[in-house]
């Protein structure tokens, strides 16, 4: 028996070791544990937009009226505007009730129309807005999500204007990241947020937008307030008037050309 007793012992000891995970395995335990809450948080947020159907819109269209601000403080009156988007690089907005302003972003350039013909958009603009594309809602669930490479983390809960919402980030292979806060009842987005460095000055700058009153148009629950805030002060509030999903457009509709053919008549 005695010449048995040290096999004993160390198959054991063998079986505790593999029983009890290392400061390292319990680490990726964690780690693993906490990408499935942000996924699971994810995916409930994709099901309450509309699941499939949502996944597969051809277009939107938002009309309403937009409200600027300076340092926080609102300027006088609103603008009206016409935002169509299209999957995946498609973007127009026209301005005013006549539609006769227009600015496009396709692919990674911009041109506006006005009753003087076509001109490139200004770099700036369209820099500023391909980033809010880029770091979009959509972006994170159709191309981001979709990327093994990608990186989600379950933050916790926090509140976004008496609202009490789940935090989820995700962080791409190239170190960008794009934060999403989802209503903790409905898993609706409440917010999306995301930093960038300001190519002059260096800076970190904080992009958020905020969406607020969410009414169901044609089965997908859509915001009808959305705040924009620049390192937490407010800089854009649209207010959603109508939406439409799916339209069919006609065939110059992408067409800058086209469009200033049609407004210089």
């Amino acid at each position: 028996m005695r010449k048995f007793l040290p096999v004993a012992a160390a198959i054991c000891l063998l079986i505790a070791s593999r029983a009890t995970p290392t400061p390292a395995q319990a680490g990726d335990q964690d780690a693993a544990r906490n990408a499935a809450q942000a996924r699971a948080a994810l995916d409930a947020m994709v099901q309450a937009l509309g699941g499939e159907l949502w996944l597969n819109i051809n277009n939107m269209e938002r009309d309403g009226h937009v409200a600027a601000f300076y340092q926080g403080n609102p300027d006088p009156g609103t603008e009206q505007t016409f935002e169509i988007h299209q999957w995946p690089d498609h973007d127009r907005i026209d301005v005013s009730k006549h539609r006769d302003w227009v600015n496009f972003i396709i692919g990674r350039q911009g041109w506006e129309v006005t009753y003087r013909g076509k001109k490139a958009l200004d770099k700036e603009a369209v820099d500023d807005f391909l980033r809010r594309r880029d770091h979009s809602i959509e972006t994170a669930v159709k191309v981001w999500m979709k990327n093994p490479n990608t990186i989600l983390l379950y933050e916790g809960q926090r509140m976004v204007e008496r609202h009490l919402g789940e935090q989820v980030t995700l962080i791409s292979p190239e170190n960008e990241s794009i934060t999403i806060i989802l209503d903790a009842q409905t898993h609706l987005p409440l917010a999306r947020i995301f930093q960038w460095r300001d190519a002059n000055y260096h800076d970190k700058n904080t992009d958020t937008e905020e969406y607020d009153d969410y009414h169901a148009i044609n089965g997908f629950p859509t915001p009808f307030t959305i705040t924009r805030l620049k390192n937490g002060d407010t800089v854009r509030q649209y207010f959603v008037d109508h939406v439409s999903f799916n339209q069919n457009l006609p065939a110059d509709f992408w067409d800058p050309d086209a469009v200033a053919r049609r407004i210089r008549k």
